[in-house]
């Protein structure tokens, strides 16, 4: 199946400026974010996410915005309810939340309970499943898994950033393996894992190899950047077109994806490129 692709990058296009909180033009803008979802829907994606990345009570307070996280993300998730239809998937995407338990301040209970709130709005929008994504440090994303699962009918998908290291091998920010992220998911409740974000396609095929040997059946979602980013004249340019990743399709499938869409620097352009690669298989 193919998922959509960056929304990060399309807002930013629509005019989203430095400082601006991504996940408030739900409610002031929701045309501009429904303009997106719908240019994914025409592109091919058999699902959808939502404008709710950093839709946590911990990123809203950032923009003083705390108070509004049933609204944001209800609306968030009604506004791509709405560009999928019937025949189409929403994931609503549910991110890291910027605290960690190691560095003080917050506890796993904290956690949970932000986790909660912001699945319980997303599912009242309409989501047929939560997307947890770009998750570094294992215990905040097992608390994302349990609270959507305990708290919600949703599926639940947890998806993990790796960087590569001079060995060659794989691990999170905070030092996690995708062996490992995948364990820790799977024992958490997920119905689906994964990996997102920080590597193009050709990075993502040793880690979705390490995930599938952990687990022979369970649905391995992958949301590659188009390749890594460049910087040219203080602009991060991501390098891989449409044709370029599509080449790399079978390649990733016959690693042990099952679902695959973008992330940053992909477009509708990539997601179409995709879906015809998959179509041909």
């Amino acid at each position: 199946m193919v998922s959509d692709g960056a929304w990060g990058t399309f807002l930013h296009r629509k005019g989203l400026q430095p400082g601006e909180c991504p996940e408030k033009w739900c409610i002031d803008r929701p045309d501009d974010v429904l303009d997106i979802a719908k240019s994914y829907i025409s592109a091919g994606a058999d699902m959808i996410e939502t404008n709710s990345f950093g839709g946590s009570i911990f990123k809203l307070d950032h923009y003083g915005l705390g108070g509004k996280v049933n609204e944001i993300n209800e609306a968030a998730a009604k506004i791509s309810s709405m560009a999928a239809g019937d025949n189409q998937w929403v994931i609503a995407s549910m991110g890291p939340t910027g605290k960690m338990t190691v560095l003080g301040g917050v506890t796993e209970k904290d956690f949970h309970n932000a986790f909660r709130d912001q699945a319980v709005a997303l599912e009242k929008g309409g989501a047929d499943a939560i997307c947890i994504e770009t998750m570094s440090a294992l215990d905040e994303a097992v608390m994302a898994i349990k609270a959507a699962k305990e708290n919600t009918h949703l599926e639940v998908i947890a998806t993990f950033t790796f960087e590569a290291g001079n060995d060659g091998s794989f691990n999170t920010m905070m030092g996690v393996s995708p062996a490992d992220a995948a364990t820790a998911a799977i024992n958490a409740g997920a119905d689906i894992i994964g990996t997102n974000c920080g590597n193009g396609f050709r990075q993502m095929i040793g880690i979705v190899k390490e995930m599938r040997k952990i687990s022979s059946d369970i649905p391995i979602l992958v949301h590659a950047n188009a390749g890594l980013p460049k910087n040219v004249n203080g602009v991060d340019v991501f390098p891989e077109t449409p044709e370029m990743m599509a080449q790399l399709v079978p390649e990733i499938i016959r690693a042990g994806a099952n679902i695959i869409g973008g992330c940053c620097g992909t477009t509708p352009e990539h997601i179409k490129a995709i879906k015809a690669a998959v179509e041909n298989i």
